[in-house]
């Protein structure tokens, strides 16, 4: 048996569309739900979203036990990147008292009602908050053996620190944490295991990418190929990864067998330096937003970015083409956006072209008469933002 305790939520986003019921603990169970284990999953049951519960119930044979409360938790999504809008909002949230869980092999997700109190054997924690990520131990929580996945910013907030190494020696340290997978966006992660030196574990590349849920696919799978399988850590978060690029470019669950993640799953990231030119309109409300979200993406990705709107600003032709230019130059690759058929971006790209440079592009409500010369000299465009963002840091150099 591989028990889940965490949040079910209802989840929308504008773009690609999606409205459905999952929350972390709702997608690592349906993650789950074909290994031939027994999936017991405890959450905070919302009458208003019961519907989905039952639903999770009937579809992949899941049975949620916990506390029931009136209303549930909704994350409202712009994008499958951006920042979602909770409602309600996180400080006016009903705390409740935390749950009681125990088990041999235990998935543990952050949740915004309250915390689930578990005493296991090989316990899974996942944080799984970037407002306000708990320790593990801290509402009374115990494991024989712990491992902790987090993402760099989980890690800066709970630890104070901001390197790498110090995130993972405080986690080690201070929370006793026998493994910690240190999450690091396109860029892969990095498996620590007491006593023995780090093992880095790449991202995977898929030609579509979906960022909902995919920190929940990846605890889960691990939580299955470290915590039940006992497989070495760094095999596990491999599979994990795979695992995850998988659900990135399909977004179907529950999910495959490992040979088959191993067999479709294999384009492996390279981490790379370089930066990135932002070629794109910014004239109107529109076009200002689109800039400044790319732009605070790949920043958070920690991907150097050089945007002519932040590093040289609006003047005059003769002043600022030189510039924008010159920045370009010292680019390895090109994110444009072709929304709106700017002359000033579709110049930019043909110099790229020119000086060998690749480029990215985005492009929804274009014409496909407009792309030939792009896509004909070997521009990759595509239609869903996070996707060409993504394309966009994994570009080769």
């Amino acid at each position: 048996m591989i028990t889940i305790a965490g949040g079910v939520y209802r989840e929308s986003c504008i773009e690609p569309h999606w409205d459905d019921i999952f929350g972390s603990a709702g997608r690592a169970a349906v993650a789950l739900a074909d290994t031939g284990e027994t999936i017991s999953l405890h959450t905070v049951r919302a009458k208003s979203l019961s519907a989905g519960i039952e639903n999770l119930s009937a579809a992949f044979g899941i049975d949620a036990t916990g506390p029931e409360v009136e209303e549930g938790v909704e994350f409202e999504y712009m994008h499958s990147l951006g920042t979602p809008r909770i409602t309600p909002r996180p400080d006016a949230i009903p705390q409740y008292p935390p749950f009681e869980v125990v088990g041999d092999v235990v998935l543990r997700f952050g949740m915004l009602e309250g915390s689930a109190r578990v005493a296991g054997g090989r316990v899974v924690y996942d944080p799984q908050s970037a407002f306000d990520p708990r320790p593990y131990h801290e509402n009374g929580s115990s494991a024989e053996t712990l491992a902790v996945i987090l993402n760099r910013l989980e890690g800066r907030r709970l630890s104070g620190r901001t390197e790498p190494s110090e995130i993972v020696e405080h986690i080690l340290d201070e929370w006793k944490a026998d493994v910690v997978v240190l999450k690091m966006g396109g860029h892969g992660a990095m498996v620590h295991v007491r006593g023995e030196a780090p093992v880095p574990v790449p991202s995977y590349r898929s030609e579509n990418v979906w960022k909902i849920g995919s920190g929940d696919v990846f605890s889960a799978a691990f939580a299955y190929y470290w915590g039940k399988l006992e497989k070495p850590a760094a095999e596990a978060a491999d599979l994990a990864s795979r695992a995850t690029s998988y659900y990135c470019g399909t977004r179907s669950l529950p999910l495959v067998p490992k040979d088959t993640l191993r067999e479709v799953v294999k384009d492996a990231v390279e981490p790379r330096g370089g930066k990135v030119y932002l070629a794109a309109p910014f004239f109107n409300l529109a076009e200002r937003w689109i800039v400044e979200e790319v732009r605070e993406q790949l920043l958070h990705m920690e991907v150097e970015v050089f945007s002519p709107l932040h590093d040289v600003g609006v003047g005059p032709g003769d002043v600022v083409a030189k510039q924008d230019l010159a920045g370009l130059d010292e680019c390895s690759v090109v994110l444009a956006i072709l929304n709106g058929g700017d002359a000033g971006t579709i110049f930019e790209i043909g110099y790229a072209v020119a000086k060998g440079i690749p480029v990215i592009a985005l492009a929804q409500n274009v014409r496909p008469e407009d792309l030939k010369m792009p896509m004909g000299t070997g521009c990759r465009v595509y239609e869903d933002l996070v996707t060409a963002i993504y394309q966009t840091v994994w570009a080769e150099p």
